[in-house]
């Protein structure tokens, strides 16, 4: 199945803890990429998302970030660290003594030290598994709008591909005129010459003019190549490492083309050929390749983020 690697996604749950924002957004990248943007009380989910994305994407930059609201009286209750507060105090009284200057501790002041009041630990076990299914969901929503937009550069991918065979159809049905052309072009100039020539000798030339301009391979294989193309869209795998490859081997047969042309009409649906081409490359660009077989999801083999799904020597293209 063709999917793009251009998606958004953003989805919200408000709960008892408070109120949970995924925002995802992926574009092109050779390879997957993520970053993570999380809270500092949900830091520890981040093995968990990566793990997660490289799961339902193969391909993409990927930035996802995580807000959290939490519900009015959610917060950690405040404690008082007895101990803490009792050193405080006896360290003043000691001070107070070797100075001689006595003086009464104030609650407010001394709660404004660092360490008196504690905020009790919660139990975020709760609020990370609503944040870990919210992302499934908004995992979702992303792969949905990858395959939508992938549909979209399915249907523009076959679009020119009809034109490829157009023009195809027009060099097949050009090319007994051209030869024909050409052969009485060198009839022509031959006479002028006005010298006795073999007869013989004069068709094997001509027999093997005629083969170095014919192209009916070249047309074969753009044929073939334009009826591969059309049955790897079908396909429900990824399949933009394919695509890719057949790309080059539509620009190979479109130059060989041009470089045998002996005629302007001829050059000129090469180079629409060329210019066919190059735009489904830019389009197949954009599609998500799938790992090959037995693989898994590649990250981006630059930095410690890359751990998850890499295998040596990184991706191939």
């Amino acid at each position: 199945m063709i999917k793009s690697m251009t998606a958004f996604a953003r989805e919200t749950a408000t709960g008892p803890e408070g109120e949970l924002t995924w925002e995802l957004r992926s574009v092109n990248h050779r390879y997957l990429e993520p970053f993570l943007r999380l809270p500092e009380d949900l830091r520890g989910l981040d093995p968990t998302v990566r793990e997660r994305l490289a799961r339902r994407l193969a391909r993409g930059k990927v930035d996802c970030s995580l807000r959290y609201a939490p519900a009015a009286g959610a917060a950690g209750a405040l404690r008082v660290n007895r101990r803490f507060l009792e050193q405080l105090i006896a360290a003043g009284a000691e001070v107070a003594e070797v100075t001689g200057r006595p003086a009464e501790a104030n609650p407010f002041e001394l709660l404004r030290w660092p360490g008196v009041l504690e905020e009790q630990e919660q139990d975020r076990s709760a609020i990370e598994e609503r944040a870990l299914a919210l992302l499934d969901t908004a995992l979702k929503s992303l792969v949905a709008t990858r395959e939508r937009e992938g549909a979209r550069l399915a249907a523009l991918i076959e679009e020119r591909c009809e034109r490829v065979a157009a023009c195809v159809a027009a060099v097949r049905e050009r090319m007994p005129q051209v030869m024909t052309e050409v052969r009485q072009r060198i009839l022509d100039r031959l006479a002028e010459v006005r010298a006795e020539l073999d007869p013989n000798r004069l068709e094997q030339e001509l027999a093997l003019l005629a083969q170095r301009l014919d192209v009916d391979e070249e047309m074969d294989r753009l044929q073939a190549h334009v009826a591969e193309i059309r049955s790897v869209l079908a396909s429900r795998e990824p399949v933009g490492r394919r695509l890719d490859f057949l790309m080059q081997e539509l620009n190979r047969e479109a130059n060989t083309l041009g470089s045998k042309s002996a005629d302007v009409e001829i050059t000129r649906l090469a180079v629409d050929l060329k210019v066919l081409i190059e735009q489904m490359r830019e389009q197949i660009q954009n599609i998500e390749w799938g790992p090959t077989a037995g693989d898994r999801p590649l990250l981006d083999p630059r930095g410690a983020r890359a751990a998850v799904g890499r295998r040596p020597g990184g991706w191939v293209r």
